[in-house]
């Protein structure tokens, strides 16, 4: 026998060959967004939320009322960012916001290009630049702007 034990190999890939589909709710969304309409869900207590959750924060049961909604909000609460980095979709200064959907109860977060800090404020009326192509993914929103 050899002092040196031979070592077995196998060559692996890590792979995920799966896929997952996005279910009625989030599949609904992403469809609106694709036609560039928004639609959020109404939840146990009546609060309209967006995007929309498959189940109900307060209970647990599913959701499936659904409400369309325009693409106007406000802002209500913002964080500037003055220099953007390389994974960022805007390319100059922009904010953070929750944006509260007009006709919705929860705030969501997306981008807002005022052009310049000075015109960022809480409370601010906001509405959605679509993107040039939608594709039916959150980044059909390419941003909000002052409305």
């Amino acid at each position: 026998m050899s002092a040196q034990a031979e070592v077995l190999q196998q060559a692996f890939t890590l792979g995920y060959t799966y896929t997952r589909t996005t279910g009625p709710v989030v599949g609904r969304f992403l469809t609106a967004l694709r036609d560039r309409k928004i639609v959020g869900i109404k939840g146990s207590d009546g609060k309209v939320i967006v995007p929309p959750m498959e189940y109900d924060p307060v209970t647990a049961e599913e959701l499936s009322e659904f409400v369309d909604l325009p693409d106007t909000g406000v802002v209500k609460t913002w964080a500037w960012v003055k220099h953007p980095r390389g994974k960022h979709l805007l390319d100059k200064p922009f904010a953070w916001a929750q944006i509260q959907i007009d006709g919705s109860d929860i705030p969501m977060i997306h981008m807002v290009d005022a052009g310049d800090e000075s015109k960022m404020s809480t409370g601010m009326k906001v509405k959605v630049r679509w993107a040039d192509e939608t594709k039916g993914f959150i980044t059909d929103i390419a941003c909000f702007e002052p409305a």
